[in-house]
């Protein structure tokens, strides 16, 4: 059973950072690519990062500069650190492993982020 669990979510102040993890049991993480995505209220779940099996990146135009991703596979894991956070980014961030393999995508069951003025 594939399992995706996000942490390190919270409340955090405009111009404040968070780190969000996300770890993966169940499959094969190294043959994942990996995502976040977020999803505000009244608004369409929208991609903010992803890095390949390669450890190839993109990125949102919103969060370019401000979010990093990165991923262990020794851990099984993969990162997002986002700095200078505004009050946009406060939203559900969800993590998503998309299986080379099969062609399968596998959700996280998302952690909140709050940015506060």
């Amino acid at each position: 059973q594939v399992q995706l669990v996000e942490s390190g979510g919270g409340l955090v102040q405009a111009g404040g950072s968070l780190r969000l993890s996300c770890a993966a049991s169940g499959i094969v993480f190294r043959f994942c690519n990996m995502s976040w995505y977020r999803q505000a209220p009244g608004k369409q779940r929208e991609l903010v990062a992803g890095i390949t099996v390669s450890g190839t990146t993109n990125y949102a135009d919103s969060v370019k500069g401000r979010f990093t991703v990165s991923r262990d596979n020794a851990k099984n894991t993969v990162y997002l650190q986002m700095n200078s956070l505004t009050l946009e980014d406060t939203s559900v961030y969800y993590c998503a492993a998309h299986f080379v393999i099969s062609g399968s995508t596998y959700w996280g069951q998302g952690t909140q982020v709050t940015v506060s003025s």
